[in-house]
């Protein structure tokens, strides 16, 4: 099987010989391509939908793979009993969904070694949010496809001290690495930013004057990104 660039980014991300539970499997691609591939032993796909459990039920079987992955009608990690999975997988969903998930199943997702997540949107507060319930982000990647930037992380549950504004923002793992694709997202941040500025500063009235500020503000933060980025 051929995975997408971002969901074989996430496959990466997953430690071998590990039992994985994929929340919001939707086709179950992911799964299936760690079977095949040898690198878990098995799995749980699970949903909330009955529509994308059945597709992935017909992937499953279409690859013979029925003994392999077990699937799951189930809202979040309400299905999944602590200890079943080492590794839990929850991605392509908004931040606020997956804090949701991760918080209504703090058991089992404490339990496992490690998450691999991929929020689609909130992400500075969804790293706020990982720290706060005592986890540690050991391992980031960021991939571009299809015009869109996806970042994601590999988190185990053990205390990490507090990032800073500009970790949370961009990723602490990304920055220090000086990832290639956080650079080219950076400057097409910086790019749109100051696109947007320009034409502001053409506007007049207070909601125009205060929109700016907030944009300055949010141009500041970029430069700073670039700076840590470049060492400086």
């Amino acid at each position: 099987m051929q995975l997408s660039k971002r969901l074989q980014a996430l496959a990466d991300l997953v430690s071998q010989d590990h039992v994985l539970a994929d929340v919001g499997c939707d086709h179950g691609y992911i799964p299936v391509f760690l079977i095949q591939n040898q690198r878990i032993p098995k799995a749980i796909a699970m949903d909330i939908g009955e529509g994308p459990l059945k597709r992935a039920q017909e992937n499953i079987r279409s690859y013979g793979l029925e003994g392999y992955i077990e699937t799951r009608l189930s809202d979040g990690l309400s299905k999944l009993q602590p200890g079943e999975a080492d590794t839990i997988l929850i991605s392509g969903m908004g931040g606020p969904l997956m804090e949701k998930i991760l918080t209504e199943g703090e058991e089992a997702a404490r339990c496992a070694d490690e998450l691999i997540l991929q929020p689609q949107s909130d992400i500075p507060h969804f790293r706020k949010f990982l720290t706060a319930m005592g986890y540690a982000i050991v391992q980031e990647n960021m991939i571009e496809e299809d015009g869109k930037y996806y970042p994601m992380m590999k988190a185990v549950h053990r205390n990490a001290q507090p990032y800073s504004e500009l970790e949370y923002r961009y990723g602490p793992i990304l920055l220090g690495q000086r990832h290639p694709v956080l650079k080219q997202y950076l400057e097409r941040e910086r790019d749109n930013l100051q696109m947007i500025v320009e034409n502001l500063r053409k506007q007049t009235g207070e909601s125009a004057k205060k929109r700016l500020l907030e944009l300055e503000r949010e141009q500041q933060i970029s430069r700073e990104a670039f700076d840590y980025y470049e060492g400086k």
